[in-house]
């Protein structure tokens, strides 16, 4: 009963935390960090999906190693591509499954497990989060259920942030061209 009630603690420091930010980044980290300290495993990080490499950008972690990070592309069509087709998967050995891309990397990182979770905003593949534990891990039904939820909360609001960051530029866009107008307008040359 106690991990339950330290998860929704947790949503609920994350829905607010997440409220208040404005910043995709920020948004990020609250929640990989917030996952790792409430299910305390090893690492947890947040890619974003590019859609014209169809590769899964890193856009934050924590818990992992610089050397873990920079390993390589990871593609989406190669590691565990199930999870952003099919929903979450849960890899319990990361030496025994073909669905990871590095496993000599995450091996020499001390992983032991992987639960992967995609993050679908509005029917379309924005990005996964990924669980990374040092030892063998059955992730729970209570394990997906919970980084399932915070991935999709952090999907959407990363998925605002980017609108309020854009609708910003184009805010000023239109400033900087409405005063170039007004001075266009006010001075005149003389003929």
């Amino acid at each position: 009963m106690e991990k339950q009630i330290i998860n929704y603690e947790t949503m609920l420091k994350v829905a607010k935390a997440i409220s208040h930010s404005k910043d995709p980044e920020e948004v990020a980290l609250i929640t990989v960090e917030s996952i790792k300290t409430a299910l305390n495993v090893k690492g947890c990080s947040l890619f974003l999906f590019n859609r014209k490499t169809k590769e899964l950008e890193l856009a934050t972690s924590f818990g992992l190693s610089d050397g873990y990070i920079s390993k390589g592309p990871v593609s989406a069509l190669r590691s565990i591509a199930q999870s952003l087709e099919d929903g979450p998967v849960a890899i319990y050995d990361v030496m025994d499954d073909p669905r990871i891309q590095y496993p000599e990397e995450a091996q020499k990182e001390g992983i032991s497990s992987i639960l992967s979770v995609p993050i679908i905003v509005g029917g379309n593949l924005l990005g996964a989060v990924r669980v990374y534990t040092s030892e063998p891990w059955e992730f729970t039904l209570d394990d997906v259920n919970f980084v399932e939820a915070l991935a999709q909360i952090a999907g959407g609001a990363i998925n605002m942030a980017r609108y309020v960051k854009g609708l910003k530029s184009s805010i000023e866009v239109l400033k900087t061209m409405k005063e170039i107008q007004t001075q266009r307008l006010t001075s005149k040359t003389p003929l």
